[in-house]
């Protein structure tokens, strides 16, 4: 018997059933990325050491987060498509617990390693000894609170597979209001509570982390989304391997952009610690100008997913080319606003007058090809909601190291800063080519593309 809860997305108008689920996720988006743009706003109050410390831990910590992302996505993956194929809901109900169980027990293991791994990882990116030491006061409390957020990721993807964006998109509101809100307190101290400073930046995520993971499990337990179901072992290894058939390839898919950025900034921290604190807070203004996007990505996943698992796919590919055009269509939009309130926009968050004129050139050029970046993301949505995740990850690793790396440092070495700004233009307009011809060989685009279509041929073979 099915879920009472289960918001159907294989009936009706496509492009509905995408508004469902992204309308609210861009809200819920919008909250956690704010948290980046909060952290760095509060702590360039502290200097440029410390914002220029933000600049070297927000790749590297997004890069983490990417294992709680793709699990979120293998999650989505068997719940979507087990609830288009009609299993019983004891069985998504299962399987919901132990996708939580299993990204929980994962997170804490790769949070001890970074644990370990920090102080040389971040030496080796370039960071001099005092942004080391704030980096130090930051990555030991983030790593405590890498599992409530991975178990919160994970819940939320069982409220997107059953068609419910509100819920997981105010859960991370939650999370959100509680992190700014703590933010001031903890960093600059508040009465009798001392300044933790960069520490302090820490405590609020770990605290807002812990209370939306308390809420995401409570409420998708007493809405029947997860359960144990008798015996909670039960189905394990089947569903453990249909999820990380999906979550490992989408953990590193998602990995990649984030550790690329890593390695990019090591290029620009060859230029200086002004370029280094103005390419990081350009890129906190980018990912908050990407929401729409992220949001289309979240909403793709359950549509494809639930409409492939009961056998409409043109339903599936129809949404998603809605999702193309709609990248394309908001990515000149935001390039064009971006273009025009880069400098205003660069004060605002950078700190000193030269990592703000860094940071508003690298809005400026780099804004009007984040439309091909989000054709790259959404694509990998579907592929992954597809149970093709090897695909989405080959997609991104292309984009990364075949294109972006390369050219940046050439860049860098040939240009200086504005070659590094080129590499990311071409590698999101060139992410465009890509994303066509990976969905069109996994079935989710259908066109005649000449001497293109080979890729059709091999993943019908694979």
């Amino acid at each position: 018997m099915s879920n009472p809860q289960t918001r159907t997305l294989t009936e009706g108008s496509t492009a509905r059933a995408l508004a469902v689920v992204s309308a609210p996720m861009s809200l819920g988006i919008l909250a956690v990325i704010s948290i980046g743009l909060a952290d760095a706003y509060f702590l360039g109050q502290l200097g440029q050491g410390p914002l220029a410390a933000v600049g070297f831990i927000f790749p590297v910590t997004t890069a983490i987060t990417s294992l709680s992302i793709g699990l979120s996505a293998g999650a989505n993956a068997v719940l979507s498509q087990s609830i288009g194929r009609a299993r019983s809901n004891n069985a998504v109900q299962r399987a919901a617990l132990q996708a939580i169980g299993l990204g929980t027990l994962l997170a804490a293991a790769v949070a001890a390693m970074l644990w370990l791994a920090y102080p040389t990882a971040f030496a080796l990116m370039g960071a001099d000894e005092e942004v080391l030491g704030h980096i130090g006061a930051y990555i030991p409390i983030w790593c405590a609170s890498f599992p409530f957020l991975a178990a919160m990721m994970v819940g939320n993807a069982a409220f997107r597979a059953h068609g419910d964006g509100m819920r997981a998109a105010a859960i991370m509101v939650l999370a959100a209001i509680v992190n700014i809100g703590l933010d001031p307190i903890l960093i600059f101290g508040l009465g009798p509570l001392p300044a933790f400073d960069v520490a302090g930046a820490a405590w609020a995520t770990l605290v807002a982390r812990a209370l939306a993971m308390a809420l995401a499990l409570t409420w998708a337990w007493r809405r029947g989304l997860i359960g144990s179901c008798g015996n909670p072992l039960t189905d394990l290894a089947r569903n453990t391997r249909e999820l990380v058939k999906v979550g490992a390839p989408a953990a590193f898919s998602n990995a990649i952009n984030p550790a690329g950025m890593a390695l990019v900034t090591a290029a620009v921290a060859t230029l200086g610690q002004a370029y280094v604190a103005g390419f990081g807070a350009a890129t906190r203004v980018q990912a908050l100008a990407i929401v729409p996007l992220l949001a289309l990505s979240a909403g793709i996943g359950p549509v494809v997913g639930q409409n492939w698992g009961a056998d409409k796919q043109d339903r599936a590919r129809q949404a998603l080319r809605q999702t193309f055009l709609i990248c394309a269509a908001y990515g000149l939009l935001a390039g064009a606003g971006l273009f025009l309130f880069a400098s205003p926009i660069a004060a605002t968050i950078a700190s000193g007058e030269e990592a703000t004129r860094h940071a508003a050139l690298y809005l400026k050029v780099v804004g009007w090809s984040l439309g091909g970046y989000g054709i790259l993301v959404t694509a990998n949505a579907a592929m992954n909601a597809r149970s093709r995740a090897l695909w989405s990850m080959s997609l991104s690793l292309a984009r990364i190291v075949a294109i972006y790396l390369p050219l940046a440092w050439l860049g860098v070495w040939a240009f200086g800063y504005i070659g590094i700004l080129g590499a990311a233009v071409i590698a999101n307009l060139l992410a465009i080519c890509g994303a066509v011809i990976a969905t069109r060989a996994t079935g989710l685009l259908r066109f005649k593309m000449g001497r293109l279509a080979w890729p059709a041929r091999v993943a019908s073979s694979g």
